[in-house]
């Protein structure tokens, strides 16, 4: 089960998603955190963010709307507050999922991340607001991405993954321009925009009016997304996007993903993580597959004969 890519070996491809974890210290009466090939830490800033007013969660039909904003305590906390408990852990793999609004917050947010030990690698969350180019995403122009992957590229102590964006109109030219610029892997998809309203009182079921959405809705479209990037560019590929099994996440490794993170699972069984990865061994024996990185970009496109 164990595996490899961008210089971090895992051992087991299941980790669990930015913003769905935590800092993981708040699983630890529920889950065995050392079961998980790794986790990836809510999104840090420069400086603590309040998030957005409630509501910002809603259920959907299959799946999740969310609009937390990105409510942090700070790098500089995180480093003095959360890191000094997750180093006590062994053998877990802590990814720092890192955000701003200007590539200044990138940089800057990572420098102080760097003073931190145990932090395997960053995630680059480029689907923020980017304040200087009038809230233009920066994962939604291939420019502006390059600009941002390269700066935080020239900080990084630690291997670079940037968190793809999947509100875009290639995924492949997003994924190349990533590659670029320096990224040492890439993960995707982040949330697809959303909404829902309340049809008694005409009023948006999130404050913010529009939101994230994710869970089993978006897989289809999240792995098809994961297929593409990994056929046009050469670093690892990281997949997620509503995988809740094992045979979930073996359909993203098969589309061409090295490893996998769980999201909006967690939020109806914070153990999923542990147990998909179980499941993915299962699947494995099933399969008489020795090695998990067997599978990784294995899909079949010819077409069975007919009978």
């Amino acid at each position: 089960m164990s595996t490899s890519f961008a210089g971090i070996t895992l051992k087991n491809p299941i980790m669990a998603a930015a913003g769905t974890f935590g800092y993981a210290v708040e699983f630890e009466d529920v889950v065995t955190l050392d079961k998980l090939g790794g986790f990836v830490v809510k999104g840090l800033s420069r400086e603590p963010m309040p998030g957005n007013p409630p509501p910002r969660l809603f259920e959907t039909s299959a799946g999740m709307l969310n609009a937390i904003g990105l409510q942090n305590i700070g790098a500089r906390a995180f480093l003095e507050q959360k890191l000094p408990i997750l180093q006590k852990i062994p053998n877990i793999i802590v990814i720092a999922n890192v955000f701003g609004h200007t590539t200044e917050d990138y940089a800057q947010t990572i420098e102080i991340l760097n003073e931190g030990e145990g932090i395997a690698a960053y995630e680059l969350n480029v689907s923020c607001p980017n304040t200087k180019r009038g809230g233009l995403a920066f994962g939604q122009d291939p420019a502006v991405l390059g600009e941002v992957v390269r700066a935080a590229k020239q900080v990084a102590r630690r291997p670079l993954i940037v968190k793809l964006s999947p509100n875009v109109t290639s995924i492949p030219e997003m994924a190349r321009a990533a590659e670029c610029a320096g990224a040492d892997a890439i993960s995707l998809v982040n949330t697809f925009v959303g909404m829902a309203i309340d049809p008694e009182t005409r009023r948006p079921r999130i404050s913010n009016i529009t939101a994230g959405l994710s869970g089993p809705a978006i897989k289809p479209i999240a792995l098809r997304m994961v297929y593409q990037a990994a056929k046009a560019v050469k670093i690892p590929v990281v997949g997620m996007g509503g995988i809740a099994t094992g045979e979930d996440a073996a359909e993203f490794m098969i589309a061409g993903a090295s490893a996998v993170e769980v999201g909006t699972a967690t939020f109806w069984d914070p153990a999923s993580p542990a147990r998909i990865a179980r499941e993915l061994g299962e699947f494995l024996k099933q399969q008489n597959i020795q090695q998990v990185s067997e599978l990784t970009g294995t899909l079949r496109c010819d077409v069975p004969s007919a009978g």
